[in-house]
């Protein structure tokens, strides 16, 4: 097989906190689109933690304005607090859950070939607002349809929960936002670049507190890209595999010449630990719901190998959001978030994703 190239991108230390008093704890998951002139821009989930553990209390960010980026502080009691997540996150007593931190989205210019930053812009490109991500918003992905640039990103606030939501731009720099598309909790959204019998379509992973099934990616159709239906699941997790425990998509599937390419995630749980690792799916050109190959169970597409994957915020993780053709079209660009913490780049020959993939 050809050589995989692939580069650390950026990390915390080279981002600058939104306010005094605040924390860059992670730089993770980018959507990424090719502007005109051929460069990579990446709108990259960044973390900011604003919590003070000195005392009893604690400060949870809420967005406060719709105009402007802005945030007020919830406090909340230590005693108030049942147990802590793996992300930091606070069950309380009242049921409900809060975060010591909050995500927004910055812009970073890539050079065409993905692997230098040209430009990192520290000023938020896109946050969460009151009622649309007062909590943050998380993990973008960005897809060009009929001349429009499309991103869906996860919103987490009090009265809507984890649910994803659509904006639409011309140039790749300002946004429209569209408004909630998958309520809670779906997230993992991603849309084709093509319709299909007149019809969008994206995969989308919903989830339940009642788990007859586990997590899982599926397929939902739409007419004009806010209202969905036509549900189907498509891929499980396959028991014994690297993916056993859930399963979800990745990035926006790519057209190449032998169908529709797109790079997941899956999860594995030993001994308390999760491992996330990506894989891939070969679709028919003609059916989004035809499975031509997939990763084969024993053995994902990418593991968590490098260091800045294996410890971070959130060790042994490695997470694909976007992927870009080359530009000589041999290629897979895929852009990931590694243990929470980084941003990455691989360089993928095709030829070697043909090889890896099983019937």
């Amino acid at each position: 097989m050809k050589e995989v190239e692939d580069k650390l991108l950026l990390k915390p230390s080279q981002f600058k906190p939104s306010f005094k008093g605040w924390k860059i704890v992670g730089v993770l998951n980018p959507g990424a689109e090719r502007l005109p002139e051929g460069k990579i821009v990446l709108y990259v989930r960044v973390a900011e933690s604003v919590g003070d553990f000195a005392g009893g209390e604690i400060k949870c960010p809420v967005m406060s304005s719709k105009k402007e980026f802005k945030a007020q502080y919830q406090k909340i009691e230590r005693s108030d607090i049942i147990k802590r997540g793996r992300w930091g996150e606070m069950y309380l007593k009242d049921g409900t859950c809060r975060l010591p931190h909050i995500s927004h989205f910055k812009r970073v210019i890539l050079s065409a070939d993905g692997f230098e930053v040209e430009k990192i812009e520290q000023k938020p490109a896109f946050t969460g607002i009151p009622g649309e991500g007062d909590y943050g918003i998380e993990d973008p992905r960005i897809t060009k349809i009929e001349g429009k640039y499309y991103m869906t990103y996860v919103g987490v606030s009090a009265r809507e929960g984890v649910s994803t939501y659509l904006a639409v731009s011309n140039d790749l720099m300002k946004w429209k936002r569209l408004g909630l598309i998958f309520r809670e909790q779906n997230k993992d959204v991603v849309l084709f670049s093509e319709k299909f019998r007149g019809l969008y379509v994206a995969f989308n992973r919903p989830e339940s507190l009642f788990e007859f099934s586990k997590p899982s990616i599926w397929i939902s159709y739409s007419k004009d890209l806010i209202f969905w239906g036509r549900d189907k699941n498509l891929i499980r997790p396959r028991e014994g595999s690297w993916e056993e425990e859930r399963l979800g998509g990745g990035t926006p599937p790519v057209k190449t010449g032998k169908g529709w390419l797109m790079i997941y995630h899956g999860v594995r749980g030993r001994d308390g630990e999760k491992t996330y690792s990506a894989g891939a799916l070969l679709l028919a050109k003609n059916n989004p719901e035809k499975v031509l190959a997939r990763s084969p169970a024993n053995e994902p597409l990418i593991k968590p190998d490098k260091r800045y994957e294996q410890t971070g915020y959130l060790n042994n993780v490695v997470f694909p959001t976007d992927a870009l053709l080359s530009k000589d079209g041999r290629s897979l660009l895929v852009f990931a978030g590694g243990a929470d913490s980084v941003v990455s780049v691989r360089k993928i020959p095709l030829e070697n994703i043909w090889r890896h993939l099983r019937i």
